[in-house]
């Protein structure tokens, strides 16, 4: 009888021991699965914050670019004028020193 009871005695401390140890076990797994959700949480909050800087430099490169392409439109266009009235003189220059 004594025998018997070593042994369940073994077998209640060796039930405790995995019991404890699965325990340990679930608790390693549980910190492991926080610190990987932080990280990811982490990683994609810089994401979320390179994105934002992305698009407003998007942004400001777009309004410069549409500055430029105005200023351009502009100067064009006054060239042009500048030429027009250049032609326009030029041709009534012409007109008067025609005989009549």
């Amino acid at each position: 009888m004594v025998d018997q009871e070593a042994k369940s005695n073994k077998e209640t401390r060796r039930l405790e021991k995995r019991a404890a140890e699965e325990a340990e076990r679930l608790a390693k797994e549980q910190e492991r699965k926080r610190a990987y959700l932080a990280r990811e949480q982490t990683i994609e909050e810089a994401q979320k914050e390179k994105e934002i800087k992305r698009s407003a430099k998007r942004a400001a490169e777009e309004i410069e670019q549409l500055a430029r392409e105005k200023a351009r439109r502009e100067a064009y266009l006054a060239k042009e004028e500048v030429m027009a009235k250049a032609q326009e003189e030029r041709r009534l220059k012409a007109k008067k020193q025609l005989p009549e």
